[in-house]
């Protein structure tokens, strides 16, 4: 890999690790998906100002648009509106390891798709990743009731995530810069955000206080804007498998965080189900490289 695919790798982990801490914040006076229409709203207004100060192109053909709207739906709206509601139900370092199985579902994904059975690896790997997410996710759910919500919705969005994944690699496969699909993708996913607040009723209100705008700001410019613009870009330059090896690291860093912040509790079983993620998640990592 090239040194810049090094450094994208480091902010995509960096901005990702620090972003589910900020999430849980959110929560609260303001319906998740308002804030996450604040959120894609702003990100989208940066990413065209951006996309015209480097001169890519943000006129497409129809076709493209629908391509767009497809990366918005799953990439920027479904995604996370079943995060920031599993947010309600759990610590946000486990959202952060169950999002980070990505790189395992996405392979079998795939291979339902195409209708071809994975490779013992993937199939390996994809069992070690989730069977650690079942042991990190036991205590609460031997404690909690709507510990199984959670995990759903986590899960859920992580498919959603996966298909914007196929939707951005299909984009760049036909030619269009990374930062003009993201711009579009953002904005489509606000406006579907938009519609699904008004659908439920929600009204559109900013909390104003400092810990509300603070942390949005934090998930607009460093969640959205640059860790998507690299994630992406290492999608293109590099592949989905060595791309993949960016979810290794951050859950562990966000559990961390949710440990000091949040006071998650460490157990036995949460300490082999993250060695197990990170385990599931370098095998398959090194097979699809």
């Amino acid at each position: 890999m090239a040194p810049r695919d090094y450094f994208f790798y480091a902010l995509v982990v960096f901005g990702w690790s620090t972003s589910w801490y900020p999430l849980k914040l959110q929560l609260g006076v303001v319906a998740p998906e308002v804030s996450l229409f604040w959120r894609f709203l702003a990100a989208a207004c940066i990413m065209f100002v951006i996309t015209i100060i480097v001169r890519k192109p943000i006129r497409f053909a129809l076709r493209d648009h629908v391509r767009f709207m497809l990366l918005g739906l799953c990439l920027f709206s479904a995604n996370f509106t079943c995060f920031y509601y599993a947010g309600l139900h759990g610590a946000s370092g486990l959202l952060a390891v169950v999002f980070s199985t990505a790189s395992l579902i996405n392979v079998l994904m795939l291979a339902a798709l195409s209708r071809t059975l994975p490779r013992v690896t993937h199939i390996l790997a994809a069992f070690t990743g989730l069977t650690g997410v079942a042991l990190l996710y036991l205590p609460e759910l031997r404690t909690s009731e709507t510990a199984f919500l959670g995990l759903g919705l986590c899960l859920s969005g992580t498919l959603f995530f996966c298909s914007g994944n196929m939707v951005s690699s299909a984009a760049q496969k036909h030619k269009i810069p990374v930062i003009s699909a993201t711009s579009w993708g953002m904005a489509y996913g606000a406006l579907f955000l938009a519609c699904f607040s008004m659908l439920r009723g929600q009204p559109f209100i900013i909390e104003m206080t400092p810990t509300y705008i603070v942390t949005l700001a934090w998930l607009v410019v460093i969640s959205s804007v640059i860790s998507f613009m690299c994630y992406l870009t290492l999608l293109g330059r590099i592949g989905p498998g060595r791309a993949g090896y960016a979810t290794v690291v951050f859950p562990v860093f966000a559990l961390l965080i949710s440990t000091a912040f949040e006071g998650y509790q460490w157990s036995g079983f949460a300490f082999v189900g993250i060695g197990l993620v990170v385990t599931g998640n370098i095998i398959m990592a090194r097979a699809r490289s």
